[in-house]
């Protein structure tokens, strides 16, 4: 099902989908880098702690913190990628349209999280 929204519409949420994306690319930039092997995914930085090695509590602190650092850098991504297919939906013509029943998705739920692939009916049942 084509989109209903108004070309209005998809011009502004596209501009704050953009934004979103060039907001989470830079918060990644902290946790990670992108992967030179694959462009489109990130590889999280170890952190540099400047620590002697042969410290069990400083190697514990270090591997901590590239957990910590992982798991950010994957929660950010997951975000990313969602903005991505967002931005491919409106390229496509089925911005705001829910992918599991083809009806609209309310553009309150858009203007709150703009990279819904589904109305509130079936985030609910497929979360």
């Amino acid at each position: 099902m084509e989109t209903k929204l108004s070309k209005e519409k998809l011009e502004y949420f596209k501009k704050k989908l953009e934004d979103r994306k060039k907001e989470l690319e830079k918060a990644l930039t902290y946790v990670a880098r992108k992967n030179p092997a694959n462009p489109e995914d990130w590889e999280t930085v170890e952190p540099d702690m400047n620590v002697m090695v042969s410290d069990k509590n400083e190697l514990a602190d270090i591997f901590e913190e590239l957990e910590n650092r992982a798991a950010i850098g994957d929660k950010l991504e997951e975000r990313l990628n969602l903005v991505k297919d967002a931005l491919e939906r409106i390229e496509k013509k089925t911005y705001g349209v829910c992918e599991t029943e083809g009806e609209m998705i309310d553009e309150k739920r858009l203007e709150v999280f703009p990279s819904a692939k589904n109305c509130i009916k079936h985030a609910k049942k497929y979360k």
